[in-house]
């Protein structure tokens, strides 16, 4: 039986999707029929469903055939807040969301750990000839080892960088120290000259950078978020950046989005603002993601990269 595919992303996103899906498909030597309008299918006859948490698919209770729904985004907290949703729920993994991820991870912290910004806004004739640290001087903390968080921790060891690594439960990644539970999160946190944060968002991840955990960073510490924005107490961030207990703060992605032109984050001297773009979701890599799941559900298998419901990721 052929699968029938619904792509459930924003209408605007249809045609380039549309043709990323058929060459990775062709390429890959799967067939299946793909739908992109949800409007003009049969909500019964979908196995399949791409699905953009922005597009136009909000109640999938009518979608009662329902094999497997693939999110778009490697987030997935608006889609797991959806009661209509029953199916099993696949976050999106591809090498192209990896790689932006690690490109934008080791650039901010190559440019902490030179002290670029101080040349970038130097006044006219400031000319200061001290040199930085050597990169294995240097610890660096990646919070949440992931596909992510996993990827860009072992690039930074790659650079030489110390790299210390944290996550829920105790992951192995090549040349990284690795710890798990809330004594492994104080004793990296006391480590991290450079904090980055790569956790999911869930209840538990919320806040978990309060005025409690920032204070156990060394004094001089930088945090590079390119995660999620509920993973920071925001008014704490503010307090120990003008303290300087925090010397700098990279952010990329935030509560509220867009980031309101009002908050203090876009003037503080200490914060570089990125609107979220540290890493996306690109057509031709997720393509080819997107369609080697297609493959492995109408074998029969179970998608790879199901969301653990109890968990949040």
């Amino acid at each position: 039986m052929t699968l029938r595919v619904l792509f459930a992303g924003r209408p605007e996103d249809r045609e380039v999707w549309s043709a990323a899906l058929r060459a990775a498909a062709e390429r890959a030597g799967e067939r299946f029929a793909l739908e992109t309008d949800p409007a003009r299918v049969d909500p019964a006859a979908v196995d399949v469903m791409i699905v953009d948490p922005k597009g136009p698919v909000r109640d999938f209770g009518p979608y009662v055939n329902l094999r497997a729904a693939l999110s778009m985004w490697a987030g997935v907290e608006a889609l797991l807040a959806n009661p209509t949703l029953k199916a099993p729920l696949a976050r999106m993994v591809e090498r192209g969301m990896t790689e932006g991820m690690t490109e934008y991870v080791v650039g901010h912290v190559m440019r902490i750990h030179l002290g670029m910004d101080a040349h970038l806004f130097a006044p006219p004739g400031r000319w200061d000839p001290t040199p930085p640290p050597l990169a294995r001087q240097r610890h660096v903390a990646v919070l949440g080892l992931g596909e992510l968080g996993a990827a860009a921790a072992e690039a930074l060891a790659r650079l030489r960088f110390v790299v210390h690594g944290w996550s829920r439960r105790l992951r192995d990644v090549p040349g990284v120290i690795c710890r798990a539970g809330p004594e492994g999160l104080e004793e990296t946190l006391r480590a991290a000259q450079i904090a980055v944060l790569l956790l999911p968002a869930t209840p538990a991840t919320a806040g978990i950078m309060d005025a409690r955990r920032l204070a156990l960073l060394p004094r001089g510490a930088a945090i590079v978020n390119p995660g999620r924005g509920a993973l920071i107490d925001d008014d704490a961030l503010l307090a120990a950046l003008d303290s300087g207990h925090v010397a700098h703060a990279t952010l990329d992605v935030f509560r509220h989005e867009p980031l309101p032109p009002e908050h203090p984050y876009w003037t503080h001297p200490r914060v570089l603002v990125t609107p979220h773009i540290a890493s996306a979701t690109r057509p031709d890599t997720a393509a080819e993601a997107l369609v080697a799941q297609i493959g492995r559900i109408a074998r029969g298998a179970p998608p790879l990269h199901v969301v653990d419901r109890a968990q949040g990721y």
